[in-house]
């Protein structure tokens, strides 16, 4: 199956098993409405794992009364450094946007679902080939 076929499942359980755990630190960095991590156990700076956490509150619109989504957002960077000596930086981005009366239970779903759009087989082809079919 790819992406025009693809399926997930509803009410998943979705975890994380086997394994090392990656120890993350608050690095001192200072990120508006926000935080960023690092992982102290690599050693070297060029290369050293580091996260970005960020929140956005809802905001109640005072013409109108209505509150808006809330923004809360992820992002995890591998840098690597080329055999030209160039540092890139490798990212993945998780960014979630929810409106304040969506039930708690739905917001789960959301992230269940979002989380087996990064590791479900269907999706694989467009995540190693940019595969779209």
């Amino acid at each position: 199956m790819g992406l025009k076929t693809m399926t997930l499942l509803s009410g998943a359980t979705v975890s994380a098993t086997g394994g090392t755990s990656l120890a993350f630190s608050d690095d001192g960095v200072s990120i508006q409405n926000g935080l960023h991590l690092v992982v102290p156990a690599d050693t070297d700076y060029q290369t050293r794992r580091q996260a970005t956490v960020k929140y956005r509150p809802p905001s109640i619109d005072v013409k109108t009364g209505v509150y808006g989504k809330d923004k809360k957002s992820i992002s995890l960077t591998k840098p690597m450094v080329l055999t030209s000596g160039q540092v890139v930086f490798n990212t993945i981005r998780i960014e979630r946007e929810v409106h304040p009366s969506l039930e708690a239970s739905d917001v789960l779903e959301l992230n269940k679902l979002g989380a087996q759009l990064l590791i479900d087989a269907d999706v694989d082809g467009f995540w190693t080939a940019g595969a779209l079919s």
